[in-house]
């Protein structure tokens, strides 16, 4: 070998030594860098279909009423204006029992004055109002929007939130699972039959009836959304911080949105008794004497200030 070929070979020998050493240096570089998770792994619970509808079911059939004192936070668009738009939140009580008895009363906080005072037995519903001095009744299945903000609140909207209906044992139920950022859930679909009975299975309507999340973290039920006919969302109810109340879970949180009456009520529970009976008379609210009398849904919906002869007992 000559000495410029000797030169040559050299050279190349050194750029190529050169070129190793920049990419193992390269590599060396490029690490694996694990991120410590912000908060402990939770390992996510199975269950079968079956298992979620007997626990589902297990929960509607142990709950038979309730005594709680709660905060309220009402969020809507015009439904509430100039009945409680000052107070953001609201102290008071919710007494239910099934199968359809609900009464709701809404406090100033501190104060204790009452904002309102609700009742219904599933058929027909009451509504007092202090600060407009106005006694609302109607029937319980109305949900025509009224122009006036105070005949949309509706206290056996609470019923089906508070105290679930079992799933039908003849309705088909769909199981899926669904992920919503970090969090895991299973869902069933409930689907339900509608026109003709004697229809077939191919010539049969089905409709969705409802939706039920359970979260897998804890399997609680997370959410409950139920459908009227036409599948148009009636209402849309998230539960959270599930406790123990004696021998029941219930959760502490409970937000019932229902988009038609363009209303949200958020209910924190604060204190809680579950199935111990209430007295009848808890549920009977008269109309007080010189308040004006609002009956919605019927032709002539307004009645003359004092006129109790239309309560249908009132005295």
């Amino acid at each position: 070998m000559t000495f410029p070929q000797f030169r040559r070979w050299t050279i190349s020998r050194i750029a190529s030594l050169i070129a190793v050493a920049t990419l193992a240096g390269g590599c060396a570089v490029s690490r694996k860098t694990v991120v410590k998770p912000s908060g402990p792994v939770i390992a996510l619970q199975n269950a079968s279909k079956q298992q979620l509808i007997e626990s589902y079911d297990r929960q509607a059939q142990s709950v038979t009423s309730m005594n709680a004192a709660v905060t309220m936070v009402l969020t809507a668009g015009s439904a509430y204006t100039g009945v409680i738009e000052q107070y953001h939140e609201v102290s008071g009580f919710i007494l239910a029992q099934k199968p359809a008895d609900v009464r709701v009363i809404g406090q100033v906080p501190v104060v204790g004055t009452d904002i309102f005072d609700m009742v219904s037995n599933g058929e027909t519903f009451h509504i007092f109002i202090p600060s407009k001095n106005k006694f609302i009744v109607g029937p319980a299945q109305l949900e025509r929007p009224s122009k006036k903000p105070i005949e949309n609140l509706r206290p056996q909207h609470l019923t089906g939130a508070l105290f679930w209906n079992g799933i039908p044992p003849d309705d088909p139920v769909l199981l899926e699972q669904e992920s919503q950022g970090a969090s895991s859930f299973y869902v069933l679909t409930v689907i339900h039959r509608v026109g003709q009975a004697t229809a077939t299975e191919a010539e049969a309507n089905w409709e969705i009836a409802q939706k039920i999340w359970f979260d897998r973290a804890t399997l609680d039920v997370s959410r409950i959304a139920t459908y009227d006919t036409g599948g148009q969302l009636a209402s849309d109810v998230s539960y959270s911080n599930w406790d123990n109340f004696g021998a029941e879970r219930y959760p502490r949180e409970i937000s019932v949105n229902r988009p038609a009456s363009d209303y949200r009520l958020d209910i924190r529970i604060v204190r809680l008794t579950l199935d111990m009976p209430i007295a009848p008379d808890r549920f009977v609210l008269k109309q007080p004497s010189g308040t004006e009398l609002v009956r919605v849904g019927e032709p002539n919906s307004e009645a003359r200030v004092g006129d109790t002869r239309a309560t249908g007992g009132a005295k």
